[in-house]
């Protein structure tokens, strides 16, 4: 068939797909202007409540002792050897059994599995890791160095580079959803997995399309698609709305003490220390609208 009949039936569908992705993107940033303001009013209610804490947030100097507590590990850096990017990780147990590899969600970092560190390490070689953009972790700050695809890499490089063909994957939250993806593209290196508080990318999208309420409860990963607002609201009055999200009683973290809440907001409070966490939500919308055209394509 000539190149030029094949353009013109192909037409139709590309231009529906074009217009997919600007109406869905049209509602995403109309979404996020919507979050944004009322993530201002909480922020700035923050402030007016505690004006001591003045209006951004305030710089830690030096980190809590919790974490460079020698019970729970090893302090290291590895290099990947895709990206050359230096990842941050504690480590313990080496040679006591088979890879542990721990991955962090947001707003945390690898002392979130300071439990699992001490509990496991007797018997498994146990790995945190502080995922790219985290902490002492390199940062880039172009947000395409945050696709799904440059994140399964730095797994499989963290796995590789510690001299193991195979893991126990333990992940949460965004650390859950590369995990998820991870075990579908790359089976043969994760022997086990344990999930908390994630589901697939592709099931988490099918529910939001089908149940509204879904995407007002993720209100934030609209915000955090514009640029540099998110950041600004984030810290005011001292981060005060990380530590509402560390600390709610029924989504946070419990029985967290004033030290391991620093443990969380100290490599935040750093210059630029929210630019790459944000960053992966800049790019999630992206994966979904490639996942829309895929459905279109074969629906």
């Amino acid at each position: 068939m000539p190149e030029l009949v094949v353009t013109a039936l192909l037409a139709p569908s590309r231009l529906t797909l074009k217009l997919l992705r600007a109406f869905m993107w049209s509602l995403v940033f109309s979404a996020a202007l919507v979050a944004a303001a009322v993530y201002g009013c909480i922020a700035l209610t923050h402030v007016m409540c505690q004006p001591r804490r003045g209006f951004l947030g305030r710089p830690r100097h030096t980190p809590p002792v919790c974490l460079s507590d020698p019970t729970l590990g090893e302090h290291c850096f590895l290099i990947l050897r895709s990206s050359g990017l230096r990842l941050h990780c504690v480590s313990a147990g080496r040679g006591k059994g088979p890879l542990m590899l721990f991955l962090h969600g947001f707003p945390e970092n690898w002392f979130s599995w300071r439990y699992q560190l001490r509990e496991f390490q007797s018997r498994f070689h146990v790995v945190a890791v502080d995922l790219r953009g985290y902490g002492p972790s390199d940062a880039p700050k172009d947000v395409d160095c945050y696709t799904i695809d440059l994140l399964m890499a730095d797994i499989q490089d963290v796995i590789l580079g510690l001299g193991y063909s195979k893991c126990i994957l333990v992940a949460h939250d965004w650390g859950a959803l590369l995990a998820w993806n991870f075990s579908i593209y790359y089976p043969s290196l994760v022997d086990r997995m344990v999930v908390v508080s994630a589901a697939p990318m592709s099931v988490y999208q099918d529910y939001s399309l089908h149940h509204i309420g879904q995407f007002f409860r993720s209100n934030y990963m609209f915000l955090f698609q514009l640029p540099w607002l998110p950041e600004k609201l984030l810290s005011m009055s001292d981060f005060q709305i990380l530590k509402t999200t560390l600390t709610h009683r029924k989504r946070g973290i419990p029985q967290l003490t004033p030290s391991e809440l620093e443990a969380f907001l100290y490599d935040f409070s750093q210059p630029g220390g929210l630019i790459g966490p944000l960053n992966y939500y800049r790019n999630i919308f992206s994966s979904w609208t490639l996942l829309l055209q895929i459905n279109q394509s074969f629906s």
